[in-house]
């Protein structure tokens, strides 16, 4: 008898799949615990193994598509040769579109819209249709667009001279006809590509979110609407943190800055506990996390994805070091095991290396905090009433309000700074 293999549900916060790769076609006898699929869910691409034995007939749901949670993806029958004609798939006709009546086909009278009651709606993307008439101009009507005298545009027509390369010395800078001998160049100038667009104005494509960017954005989206963040910002002399991290280069120690920031913010937590929490929005009330979990943002294709550093004040800066380099390539190879990227405490949100100086980052929640860290830039810094040349890095920390305050938030980021500031305390830590 033909059976269906539905979407599972490989995550607890999973409500749809794609497809990334069917492992057996169509016709394949495929056993009990043979690798069937790869579904990619809102955080990792995971490996499906068949749970029965049967014959794949059907793949309902192709390579690249998406799936809800439950739905059919595929159709299997316990015998090779067994007829699947007229066995109605689960859920399937439901699916299909109907088709309208002539009735419902007739144009309606256009009603005025009335408010739906609600207190926030995100603004309507209505597209504008591409400009079909528009016309790119040429170097030569650009060049009439500049202002200029109509004896210098006669002039300058006559010897070929564009006008936007010239420089009026006429009233708001008009050009004059004595401009035109004085700015032409020996050889016809040319400012970068002489090609016009191919695509009209206002041309666009859309492009479906992929399951991990469609779960980041939901849930930064309601941390943004619900959560009441402020902010403090702190910077960190990094004249010591530089040097020693250079030190431990020269011989052979390779650590990056962010692992020393993660190494202080940890110990920055067992500092302060009230930090080291979160909210549930269900019951309204404080998690206070029992241990140090430390999310670290790290950048992958199609998204963001969080992997955790579990126990980081216990963890000497080697460690943590390791742990962070292996646990951002499987983030980005979408090899994360679950445990691996839910929970955390406390995140910290990197941009040095990509040579941005500050930023703030969007709390993620159910944490109540993140730490958004900068590169590491040399500034004119006042030290000993001298001006001086020194090398610094801009923190700041996003909170939620409903848990910590503005002293609290104050405290830790000074306990960070004081860490970064003596760099050596984070290696005998």
């Amino acid at each position: 008898m033909p059976f269906v293999v539905n979407m599972p549900k490989l995550s607890p916060t999973m409500e749809e799949g794609t497809i990334a790769k069917w492992h057996k076609n169509e016709g394949d006898m495929v056993n009990a615990g043979d690798l069937l699929l790869e579904i990619a869910t809102d955080k990792a691409t995971m490996e499906y193994n068949a749970l029965d034995d049967g014959y794949l007939r059907k793949i309902l749901v192709p390579e690249n598509s998406l799936a809800k949670v439950n739905s059919p993806i595929a159709l299997f029958t316990a015998e090779k040769d067994e007829s699947i004609e007229g066995f109605e798939i689960p859920g399937q006709k439901e699916d299909q579109p109907q088709e309208e009546s002539k009735e419902e086909a007739k144009p309606t009278e256009k009603k005025e819209d009335k408010p739906s009651g609600a207190v926030f709606a995100e603004p309507e993307f209505v597209p504008e249709p591409p400009l079909e008439d528009y016309k790119f101009p040429t170097k030569r009507e650009m060049g009439d667009m500049v202002k200029a005298s109509p004896l210098a545009k006669k002039l300058a027509k006559q010897k070929g001279v564009d006008l936007s390369t010239i420089s009026g010395s006429g009233p708001s800078g008009r050009v004059v006809s004595k401009d035109i001998d004085k700015g032409q160049p020996d050889l016809p100038v040319t400012f970068g590509s002489t090609d016009g667009p191919k695509d009209k104005p206002g041309s666009y494509e859309e492009v479906p979110l992929s399951p991990l960017r469609k779960i980041v954005g939901k849930r930064l989206q309601e941390s943004k609407s619900f959560i009441p963040h402020f902010y403090v910002h702190q910077t960190v002399n990094a004249d010591s943190l530089f040097a020693i991290r250079e030190e431990l280069k020269k011989n052979g120690l390779k650590v990056t800055y962010n692992d020393f920031v993660i190494k202080a913010v940890a110990l920055s937590l067992k500092e302060h506990p009230s930090v080291n929490s979160g909210f549930n929005s269900v019951s309204q009330s404080i998690i206070q996390f029992k241990t140090i979990d430390v999310s670290v943002a790290v950048t992958v294709d199609g998204g963001l994805i969080t992997p955790i550093i579990r126990h980081a004040d216990f963890k000497d800066l080697g460690q943590i070091s390791t742990e962070i380099k292996s646990l951002a390539k499987r983030a980005k190879d979408q090899k994360l095991e679950p445990h691996e990227y839910k929970g955390g405490s406390f995140t910290v949100s990197n941009l040095g290396m990509f040579g941005v100086s500050d930023f703030v980052a969007v709390i993620n929640p159910p944490q109540s905090a993140i730490l958004a860290v900068g590169g590491i830039d040399d500034e004119p810094v006042v030290r000993d009433g001298q001006i001086q040349v020194g090398k610094t890095m801009k923190m700041t920390l996003s909170v939620d309000h409903r848990v910590i305050d503005g002293s609290e938030a104050a405290i830790f980021i000074k306990t960070v700074q004081k860490y970064l500031e003596n760099p050596s305390l984070l290696l005998i830590s």
